[in-house]
């Protein structure tokens, strides 16, 4: 029998919701499964952002990543961040990144402009 749905208040209350998923995962959406798995899906995301909260990434990790998704070098993004010398430097960490800079890597590599405008790790230690 299923318990009642309730908001999760404890990792008690977290650990049965994450065992129900996993036994309702697959269910097919708008069937009493799948909305219940929604529902559980929607409480533990709002227990984790609580309890488990997770920093945004680092703006030189988040154009690393990128590229690597990409397949890009870092020839190409010199027309997004500059000479090749420009690129060397943001990319370990000798300069910071301008707010032209950011509006490009936004526009052209689709990185939040909220992950970009945080300091890197370099920056926060200065």
């Amino acid at each position: 029998m299923r318990r009642e749905l309730k908001p999760i208040r404890s990792e008690a209350d977290y650990e049965a919701a994450l065992a129900e998923v996993e036994h309702l995962w697959g269910a097919k959406s708008g069937t009493p499964d799948g909305d219940r798995l929604d529902v559980l899906a929607t409480l533990i995301d709002a227990y984790e952002a609580e309890h488990y909260p997770m920093d945004p990434p680092d703006p030189i990790e988040a154009i690393k990543f990128r590229m690597e998704q990409q397949g890009l070098s870092r020839k190409d993004l010199e027309p997004i961040i500059g000479t090749r010398t420009r690129v060397a430097e943001v990319l370990n960490r000798k300069r910071g990144l301008s707010i032209d800079m950011i509006r490009r890597l936004h526009e052209r590599l689709g990185i939040s402009a909220d992950v970009l405008i945080r300091p890197s790790r370099i920056d926060k230690a200065a």
